[in-house]
Formats: C-alpha cells, structure tokens, sequence
C-alpha cells in the first residue's frame, strides 16, 4: 500500500479537503480502498479517492460507514486534508482513517455524498441525487489477510461524440487475488440505485437525440455498444452521442482460490463520469508486444510505440502491479510521462525473480493520449494491455535409484525458488517424452501422470514405495517433478526432465484382462502373465505353479476367490455377468516346492460406459492396470460399433480409433465414421480395445484388453419404470438364526422389475436409497445388478428404503414408494 501511496504522488497528489463547504459537488469518479495494517488486530487504513471537476465545487461533506454500526462524517477541516490538480479539468482528492473491526465477518464499507452534479444525460434529477460507492471486503481467519483491489489508472480522459471512448482502472491486487470485472447502476444509497437509469448506449433522444443509432458506432456501421471485459477490465463505450456529462459503473471483484475452489471474498465499486464532447481530433494508436510468458529471473525489456493519425504530439503512459511490486519493481521511462512527437516511444524494463511467479499474469496497462491545439479538443486517448506471466524454472537433478522392497528413491537439486511452498512429485509408467512449451507449467493432460506426493519445498529427496505396498514387478517407473507456489498468488514450475528406473519381474506380471465375451451369466475373461523374468532359481526353484485369484470393483478384495491353478500362463475365466460387472485379477507365484514366492499386481477390466446425446452417444471408459495405457509408441484406442455392415448389422466392427493422449479415454460417435447419422429409434452397441505397455523391452507390447459390449440409443431420456413390490425380511427373520449377544445386525431388500407392457427392458442396474426413518432425507446406500441388497453391519434393526432403476443410457427411474423396518416390540433385541 505504500507503493501506492508513491503512484499517488508521482502524480503530484497530496492529501487534501477544501475549507468551504459548498451545496453540491462535481465528483467524476470515486472508490473506497482497503489496506490490513496489522496481522495481529483487525485494523485497517481505509482510503476515499474521489476525482471532482475543477470546473464545479470542492470535495467534502459526506459520510463514510464502516459496514460495522459506526460511521464518521467527512470533516473537511482536518489538518492532513489537501488536494492537486491532475489538468484536463480534473483533481484528485484523497481522505484516509484507519479502524478497527470488532470480529471478522463480510463488511460493506459505504461512502454517501448529498450531490452529484446538475444535468447528467443518463439520469433524471442528478443535482438532488446522492453520490454513493461501496466496497466489500471479507475478514476471514480461513482465507488468510485480505486487501482489496487498487485501482490505478485515474478516470480523467473525456471522450468525444462519435469516436469509441476507451478505460481501464488498472487494477492491481496486493495478494495477489484473481480480479473479475462487470458493469453495474450508479447507486444513490445502499441497494438504491439511482432514479431512472439509462446505460450509455441505450437508444433514447436525450442521449442519442439527432444521430442515426442504427449506425451510431465509430465505423458507422452498427448501433452503439457499451462493454465491459469480464477478465481484462476493459471499458469500450463505442459510441458516445450526444454531447454532455454520463455516469457510469462498474465493480472490480476479488476472487481467491482456496484447495479447488474459489471464494468471492471482496469487491470495489468505481462511479464514474464521462464527459462527451464534439470534436473533429481523431484517437492515437498504440503497438505493444504480444502477451508473453518468461521464467522468474529473466529481464524483460520491450519498446512500446504510440503514434497519432493527426500528427498531434502524443504523452505515453504506463499503468500496472508490476510498478507497485516490493521488490525488483518493474520501471518504464520517460517516467514522468513527458510530451512527445508523434511516433514517440516508452521503454519498459522488469528484472523478474522468483516473488513475482504466480499463476495469473500482470496486466501492464499502456496509455496514449494525443495532444491537440485547442480548436481540437478534447485529447483522446487509447489503451492496451499487456500480458506478462512469470513461471517457476524448472526443479534440476532428478535422479532414481531402485531400492529393496519394490521402491524407488529419488533425488533432486536444491529448488531455485525458496519462496515456493511444495514440490509435487508425478508417476507414471513407460517413458513420456515432452519438451514443455512457452509459458506451459505443471504435468500436461492426459499424459499419464500421476501426483504421488508433495514435500516441503526445503525437501530434496522422496522414497516411492507405493504407501507402503511396494511398487508393481517389472513395470518401468517414470517421475517428473513440478514446484508448486503458495496462494493466493499461486503459479507453479516448468515440469523437470524425466528419469526413470525399472523395477524387477521376480513376480508374475500380468498382462491381459480382457473380455472375450459380454453376458449376464456366460461372459468370459481372458488372463494372461508373464513367468517372473528375475526370479532366483536357488531359493525359488521352478517349475513354477499358479493360482489366478478374482475380486469384484477395479481394485481391492471384495469376493476374493482362487478360480483356477495352473503352469500355464493364461486362463480364460468362464460364467461371469461382464455386462453388468467389473472385476480384478491377481496372478500367486508358488515354486517347486510349493511355496508361495509372491503375487503380480491387480489389474481391472475395462469398464466402458456410455451417455446418449442428441444425435450421439459418447464413450468414456477406464482401468485399474499396474501398467500404462497412455503410451506414445502405441496411442491410439480403438471403437467398435454395430449397424456399420449393412449385410450383418449386428456385427461390431471398427469405426475409428482414439488418440488418448490428445482427448483422454473417451469418444463421441455422431456417425461421422461413415457419415450415416445415427437414428434415435435405433440401440447401438459398442465396445473398445486399449493398447498399453510396461516400458520394458522383455514384456511384449503393445498390451491389447477389450472392454464389455453395451448398448444405447441417442437422446434416450425417457426413464426405465419404477421397481415394485419391495419386501423387507421381518423381524422374525433376522433373529430367528442370530447368536446370543449379536452387536451388528442386516436388512435384507427385493424387489421387482415392473412387467407393464409400456416399460422398457434395458434395465442395468438399481440404486437403493436409505434413511433411518420416513421424515429423513434419503442418501444413495448402493448400485446393484440383483434385485435384492442386504445392508450390513447395522447396529439396530430398523430404517427405510426406496429403490429406482437404472438403464443403459444412465436414465434412473422415479425412486420406489419406502418400505420400512419399524422398532416395535417384535423387533427389540
């Protein structure tokens, strides 16, 4: 805030109040800024900047609210009170107080003056009409010190009939706070806007009154506009009518990414005046570099060029955080801004480092404003943003080294940055070649990799033994590293090179879980491993033995079960509902002597799902693989899909294929693979083939597992019919075979698939929904394929519940009316 008392007066600005108090004002803009003057209480220094028109009376007179119960009147004789004349009509005045809040909590800090001046176009009244502005601002121990926005461009450029008038406020945050930008009414008191409001642009006669508004913008080409940019803040009025004084409004919100979400934790409001002339001056131009991205040391040196059609001389300004910076604060020059002839130049010069990284660029505003004799005027101006990002440089000298137990230790440099708060540690299986591109940080979509971990930025070194399980057997583990910087700013590093390093096949390593046949109750599963490559022959002598065990879900051990022994190293697993059903597998290695060596990590089925679209149905799948199916050598994935071949429509043939690493694991077929579109009264069915790899040279690849068929039919809405004749096992039921002293109790719930005739039978699943009793809310318990649940582990018996039905295209029917498990007496254990 300092720093902003310095941009103060490099305008030649003092603090001031005039001693005459006088019936009206001609305020043209103000804002309420907020500075946090202490991490220990919850004081602030709140400034009033109010820019008034030299031409009308002096500020002073009004009441500023803290938002809190208090407020004080603005006295215009304080001692500290001054003010100074920015030219072009205009003065900046400037009252400050500081005060201390009783708790946190949202405060709106209000400044009321009684006034405004006479004969504003774009509202009825204005010399009896209050001047009002507000700001925002949260005082929260969970989001951490809190300043609002400064706005650092003054609104002293006037704007001519018939030429696009531009504005920036130049808003810069101390923290570091993302900022948004929309328009808003000029307000007369709190929520009371002011009376009979008409935006600038609006097509009505005092406004627009003699021009033809259908071509009223600068290129005669079109109706006026008045815009606001959300993200830049840039102010476009294109454009003004008739001559005269507007207001207008606009708020600068203050946005704070907390964990993944992100908290609107204040807010400023600039009330402005635009005063419209008529001229025949035509508007300067400026040229400034292309949005830019440089790492943190790097000095950033450029020449921005202003030039004036007319040939009038030109004054060239700057305007951004980048001059308000604590340390290595960015300089431009002439500086102060002098009067030039037209080309003229303004060179900018910022040596970055390491506290300027965040994840938001600086917004560096230029200014131009041309210099007109007399007859001319006003002067108009332009302005320009530029983009400046600067990133972490990259973490050096990563280093992996295998270790006993599966793990690997990695090893790094020292991080340039010392102010970067973690580094993030990724994971990924294979190698991934990348060369990062300008300004890209952080891991690159679907590449495969995973974050692991995060250590403290002091930390230099990271033991990766999977949490504890040990890495899988004879996969080739790849890490990057990635610094991360802390909020609110944000920002993290260029992602650092590869390494990599292979563990040891002395286990199985399985290769293939793939669905050879999709059904209820006759699906296949074919399972194939490798024999454990390194495997000691000494202590483990072969010929090797092997159990392949089963589980349900992806991963875990949900219904593990030992389906066959063998010395093969395939299995094709027989009678399973792979329709409705995804499974695991493990492979257990026993030696010569019968003695279990070890096991090969889990791997899933593909699970395929599908969502209709009108016109389309899109694909999304996924599996839980020791090894990686986003492989560079081997990219694509392949769709499958029926009702291609005219002659067998049922045939599922392959109509495209999918480059995961540019879209990630999903696909939307809108029939462009033959340019046949599909038909909505039509059932589509589809399945996919991933290809993966290991990234070890003795493991054949590419890796081919194909996923279950399923079936949909584009824009499918309509919902499956709602389950009937629910039944809860009775009282007597559940305790007639119960132990003595039982703690833990079940429910167990049928139902039926309605056989109306106007039901359709793609049903694929049920959700089942529970509450404790019939005045509670009912929460998701499950997804199931059977038409019964049995809710385990309850510690009572009691509670009831609704079922709804689910189909192929994700449809869910309306839920089931409640059956319920009442504690009467026949139900008291």
């Amino acid at each position: 805030m300092k720093l902003f008392y310095k941009w103060l007066l490099a305008l030649s600005i003092l603090v001031f109040f005039g001693t005459s108090k006088l019936s009206a004002t001609h305020i043209r803009a103000g804002e309420i800024i907020v500075e946090r003057i202490s991490t220990q209480s919850l004081t602030f220094r709140i400034t009033i900047i109010a820019y008034t028109d030299t031409d009308g009376v002096e500020f002073g007179g009004g009441t500023l609210n803290f938002g809190d119960g208090t407020e004080v009147p603005i006295d215009t004789e304080k001692e500290f009170s001054e003010t100074r004349d920015l030219g072009n009509k205009v003065a900046v005045n400037i009252f400050v107080i500081e005060h201390t809040y009783p708790a946190p909590g949202l405060y709106t800090l209000r400044f009321l003056e009684r006034n405004r001046n006479d004969n504003i176009l774009n509202m009825v009244n204005s010399v009896n009409t209050p001047f009002y502005i507000e700001t925002k601002m949260l005082i929260d121990p969970f989001i951490g010190l809190n300043n609002s926005p400064q706005l650092l461009v003054p609104p002293i450029d006037r704007a001519a009939s018939g030429v696009a008038f531009f504005h920036n406020p130049g808003a810069f945050d101390p923290d570091g706070d993302s900022l948004a930008y929309r328009i808003v009414i000029p307000k007369q008191d709190i929520d009371k806007a002011v009376f009979d409001y008409k935006f600038p642009n609006e097509n009505v006669e005092k406004l627009y009154g003699g021009f033809d508004y259908n071509i009223a913008n600068e290129t005669a080409d079109g109706s006026p506009t008045y815009t606001l940019d959300p993200i830049t803040g840039d102010l476009v009025w294109d454009a003004p009518g008739r001559a005269g004084e507007y207001n207008v409004a606009f708020v600068v919100e203050e946005w704070r990414k907390i964990g993944d979400e992100w908290f609107l934790i204040g807010c400023v409001t600039r009330d402005m005046q635009i005063i419209v002339e008529e001229t025949d001056n035509e508007r300067p131009e400026l040229i400034i570099p292309k949005d830019t991205c440089v790492v943190a040391g790097t000095l950033l040196e450029e020449t921005i060029q202003g030039q004036d059609p007319d040939g009038h001389n030109i004054i060239l300004e700057s305007f951004g955080g980048v001059y308000e910076l604590p340390t290595s604060p960015a300089s431009f020059s002439p500086n102060p801004p002098v009067v030039q002839s037209s080309p003229g130049t303004l060179d900018f010069t910022w040596q970055t480092n390491c506290f300027h990284v965040r994840q938001r660029p600086y917004e560096i505003q230029f200014k131009v404003t041309d210099d007109p004799p007399p007859q001319n005027r006003p002067a108009l101006v332009k302005f320009e943003t530029w983009n400046v990002t600067v990133i972490g440089p990259p973490p050096e000298g990563l280093a992996a080294a295998v270790q006993p137990g599966r793990a690997i230790q990695l090893n790094w440099d020292a991080y340039n940055c010392s102010n970067a708060s973690v580094m993030q540690i990724y994971r990924r299986v294979d190698e991934f070649n990348y060369e990062p591109g300008p300004c890209e940080t952080g891991i690159p979509a679907n590449s495969g990799y995973e974050l692991i971990g995060t250590v403290d930025i002091t930390e230099a070194s990271f033991l990766d033994d999977n949490n504890g399980d040990g890495l899988d057997p004879g996969a080739n583990y790849c890490y990057r590293l990635v610094a991360v910087f802390p909020q609110p700013g944000g920002g993290e590093s260029i992602v650092s090179e590869e390494v990599c390093a292979e563990i040891a096949a002395d286990a199985p390593v399985i290769t293939n879980v793939d669905i050879t046949n999709t059904g209820t109750n006759d699906g296949t599963i074919w399972v194939r491993w490798t024999s454990p490559l390194d495997a000691d022959p000494v202590n483990f002598p072969p010929p090797y033995r092997y159990e392949v065990a089963r589980a349900n879900d992806f991963e875990g051990n949900n219904g593990l079960t030992v389906v066959t022994s063998t010395t093969d190293t395939t299995f094709t697993d027989t009678g399973l509902n792979t329709r409705d059903e995804v499974f695991n597998y493990r492979i257990y290695l026993y030696d010569a002597n019968d003695v279990l060596v070890d096991s090969s990590a889990t791997a899933s089925t593909v699970r395929l799902e599908l969502e209709p679209f009108l016109g389309g149905i899109e694909l999304n799948w996924s599996a839980e693989v020791p090894w990686s199916n986003n492989v560079q050598d081997f990219a694509y994935h392949y769709i499958y899909r029926n009702r291609v071949n005219n002659g067998n429509p049922d045939q599922l043939v392959l109509i495209d294929s999918v480059n995961v690493l540019n879209t990630g694991f999903n696909y939307l077929d809108e029939g462009q693979n033959n340019n046949v579109p599909l038909e909505e009264e039509l059932e589509y069915c589809y399945f996919v083939t991933t290809q993966g790899s290991y990234g070890n040279d003795r493991i054949i690849e590419p890796l081919l597992n194909k996923s279950q068929i399923i079936c949909a039919q584009p824009n499918d809405t309509i919902p499956p019919c709602t389950p009937v004749n629910l039944t809860l096992a009775s009282c007597e039921e559940i305790l007639q075979d119960l132990p003595c002293n039982v703690n833990f109790y079940s429910n167990t719930i049928s139902w039926m698939m309605s056989n109306a005739s106007e039901c359709d039978l793609d049903i694929r699943s049920y959700n089942v929904y529970f509450a404790e009793t019939l005045d509670s809310e009912f929460q998701l318990l499950a997804n199931v394929t059977d038409t019964f649940y049995v809710h385990q582990d309850l510690q009572f018996i009691g509670g009831c519940y609704r079922v709804a039905a689910v189909d192929r295209s994700n449809n869910e029917s309306e839920i089931s009316e409640p059956v319920c498990q009442t504690l009467d007496a026949g139900c008291l254990v």
